[in-house]
């Protein structure tokens, strides 16, 4: 653990996505109570009042929407919708896929079977299309957003977390918990879990990524999140009747998408080649003197 730490405070990619991602949780815990009111507040006088003008006051430092409502105000306050709706997706996924994974790879019968093809004729379809689709014929509420995410991307933590289990317990170690006794569940808890976490935790970080895009689109298309509410997604959406004359209101909710997807991805990565021994590169000897 020191030696990730210590790796980790050496990589500025590393550090970067993780303060980006820190700062945007911190926006979806605190931003609704910091800007609430703010974030909703009308004033015609600022209507898409420019970035960086030092006349409309520092709420207006990235600029002002159609009805004058302060842009920062709005990310911070949207940052609960997007990131809360993301991170709840990719929970329900990891737990629910991940579990499902480890009894499929630990079974052999002919639910196993079926339960996988279900997972294929599920990745069959393309997630985003399936997600319209549903959303189509229910209401775009946040709940519904979240579970038709889930269900979405759940076939690749089943997929994931079989394929490490199949060679789990193939080893030595699982095979002697069997001769001592241990049933399924104990061996699953136990012995197996622990060891495909971490797989499934990076995949999750991808995977987050992925799931605030997947997001973002539905709102731009009008099925996602639906206003008063915002998400960034819908605040793209927003601004772009006036993308000619006031770029700003569609730009940096925009630019906040790619920023914390891209911190979600490059984090995943390094967290993936810092854990996995193989991926590592060879320390120079003397370079911790």
């Amino acid at each position: 653990m020191t030696l990730l730490r210590h790796d980790f405070l050496r990589s500025p990619v590393a550090v970067a996505s993780a303060t980006t991602l820190i700062a945007a949780a911190l926006f979806a815990i605190l931003g609704p109570a910091l800007f609430g009111d703010v974030a909703g507040k009308v004033n015609l006088r600022a209507r898409n009042a420019p970035p960086f003008d030092l006349h409309s006051g520092w709420l207006n430092i990235l600029g002002a929407d159609a009805l004058g409502r302060s842009i920062v105000a709005r990310i911070a306050v949207a940052a609960r919708n997007t990131i809360g709706i993301a991170a709840a997706a990719v929970v329900a996924s990891l737990v629910v896929g991940g579990g499902i994974g480890v009894l499929v790879g630990l079974s052999n019968g002919r639910m196993a079977g079926f339960i996988m093809r279900c997972v294929d004729i599920v990745m069959s379809f393309p997630s985003l299309l399936l997600a319209l689709v549903v959303l189509y014929v229910l209401s775009p509420s946040p709940w519904n957003v979240v579970l038709v995410l889930a269900i979405t991307r759940m076939p690749i933590y089943v997929r994931t977390a079989r394929a490490e289990v199949l060679e789990i317990r193939e080893r030595a170690f699982i095979a002697a918990a069997r001769v001592m006794g241990g049933g399924t569940r104990h061996i699953a808890m136990h012995h197996v879990v622990p060891l495909v976490l971490p797989t499934l935790l990076i995949v999750a970080g991808l995977e987050f990524a992925l799931v605030v895009l997947a997001e973002s689109a539905l709102s731009f298309l009008g099925m996602g999140i639906q206003p008063p509410d915002m998400t960034w997604g819908l605040m793209v959406s927003d601004g772009r009747s006036y993308i000619a004359t006031a770029w700003w209101v569609s730009f940096w909710p925009g630019l906040t998408i790619v920023l914390v997807a891209l911190s979600a991805n490059l984090l995943a990565n390094w967290f993936r080649g810092a854990s996995d021994p193989t991926l590592r590169k060879p320390r120079k000897v003397g370079a911790d003197a």
